[in-house]
């Protein structure tokens, strides 16, 4: 059996408990946390946001500072300019986006990251609060295609989009699918397809078509596969195919020939029935003689003096009268020549 320790060191080990009990530690964690904190992954957007942390009796500025961690590490690292090129060190704003501006300020996809955070009054610091750690190509949301361009063909529908974010092809891929109805129908769903352009063929000419398109974000390495959203609802018509033109010329020269027709019809009716009225109408009416006009303008004006005055005179004149005559031996010759 071991001896009592002796009454010195009983009592530094007092003294060191006491100590304990008031270290820096417990101080620090005076300082309520952060409450909630959630990461959010879309497309490309990556924020870590949380609850305000609230002091009833101080009225200094909390601010806030967030580090990260590989989960195959030890070390935390604060996201500075210089590591993640995103200042998260000393901020006010509840939140902390870290969506990367280029390459080199991303974290590897195919990497788990662990997050914390804590909040910080003067020389008071809370307790930090992990987020569980994340997978980018695992854990993001798709969102849909973006900038969904769609050209009407003859019996078709070329569609042009663009990814929802870009991703390195080395480590992922995009499919796509594109579900469309004709309006009123049933709806049908191609692809999967690895292009942005699409083409949907052997469609009715002249009928109106909704689609939407959505991605699929494919990792390579561990063949998990994350279904995006789809785009909004658009309608288009499709244009009319060759034969369709055909007929639709065809039907447009009998239409304007049946309605000439139909107008010449009318119009031969009409002057039969109207005959009268329209002769009527196209008759022209009875003028004045000229002579009587002025007279009825100028009643003191002699009418039969202006009657002829005005008279032509090849009408009722002639110059000379003239009586031929032949002897009676002559006229036999003249009838002989007649009759041979």
């Amino acid at each position: 059996m071991r001896p009592p320790p002796p009454p010195l060191l009983l009592l530094l080990l007092l003294l060191g408990g006491r100590g304990a009990a008031a270290s820096p530690a417990d101080s620090l964690s005076q300082l309520p946390a952060p409450r909630n904190p959630k990461v959010h992954l879309y497309n490309a957007e990556r924020v870590l946001s949380w609850e305000p942390v609230s002091l009833s009796n101080d009225s200094r500025p909390v601010v806030y500072q967030v580090q990260y961690k590989y989960a195959s590490g030890s070390q935390w690292y604060d996201f500075s300019v210089d590591s993640i090129g995103v200042n998260c060190m000393n901020i006010t704003t509840t939140e902390c986006d870290f969506t990367p501006t280029s390459p080199s300020q991303e974290f590897l996809p195919h990497l788990n990251v662990s997050l914390r955070v804590r909040a910080k009054v003067g020389d008071l610091v809370s307790t930090w609060v992990r987020v569980p750690w994340f997978q980018y190509l695992r854990n993001v949301t798709v969102g849909p295609p973006e900038n969904v361009w769609v050209t009407p063909g003859e019996g078709s529908l070329v569609i042009r989009f663009s990814s929802p974010f870009d991703i390195s092809p080395s480590s992922a891929t995009f499919l796509y699918y594109v579900h469309y109805w004709e309006k009123g129908g049933i709806q049908k769903v191609k692809g999967p397809f690895r292009s942005n352009s699409i083409v949907l063929n052997d469609l009715k000419p002249l009928r109106e078509y909704c689609l939407q398109v959505k991605a699929q974000l494919v990792w390579t390495v561990s063949k998990l596969s994350r279904l995006g959203h789809l785009s909004n609802v658009s309608c288009y018509e499709t244009a009319a195919d060759a034969t369709t033109k055909l007929q639709q010329i065809i039907i447009i020269a009998v239409g304007i020939f049946l309605l000439l027709l139909a107008l010449a019809g009318a119009c031969f009716f009409l002057v039969l029935k109207y005959k009268g009225l329209i002769k009527y109408w196209f008759h022209s009416p009875p003028t004045i003689p000229l002579q009587i006009e002025e007279y009825l303008k100028d009643p003191s004006q002699p009418i039969l003096e202006a009657l002829d005055k005005d008279s032509s005179p090849k009408d009722d004149a002639w110059d000379s009268v003239s009586i031929v005559s032949f002897p009676e031996k002559e006229r036999e010759d003249v009838l002989q020549s007649t009759l041979n």
